[in-house]
């Protein structure tokens, strides 16, 4: 009987595996205001996706930002073909913008935007992990 339901156990994760959004993992940001961050961006409130600051950098090195763990990306929603859309947070500013992110293999254009979504300013990150 363990055979079996070891065998089912493994089933289930490489399914869970192979239903896993490519956008998941870790991303290295474009230097702003002479930092950069490496957010980690999980699944989130029934299949959306969020993105936290887990580490800050700036020219020294590594360095302890109170910005850490901080939301970043906010419930993006899955569009399709790599497609996403929801909110960003901005910590420099300390405001919240219309977001949208497009995969294309190991880099992500994440977008803030105004205006309904008119005027967008950019960042293209690229996967850590």
């Amino acid at each position: 009987m363990k055979p079996v339901l070891m065998a089912l156990a493994g089933l289930a994760l490489s399914a869970t595996a192979a239903f896993a959004d490519p956008i998941l993992g870790t991303w290295k940001t474009e230097v702003d205001d002479g930092s950069y961050a490496h957010i980690g961006l999980v699944s989130c409130n029934g299949g959306k996706i969020c993105g936290t600051i887990d580490r800050t950098f700036n020219a020294e090195g590594e360095y302890d930002s109170p910005n850490k763990g901080k939301a970043l990306v906010r419930n993006m929603v899955p569009q399709g073909g790599g497609k996403y859309e929801g909110r960003v947070w901005r910590p420099s500013n300390d405001k919240i913008y219309l977001g949208k992110m497009q995969l294309n293999g190991n880099k992500l254009k994440l977008q803030g935007c105004v205006a309904g979504g008119l005027i967008c300013s950019s960042q293209t990150w690229s996967r850590v992990n």
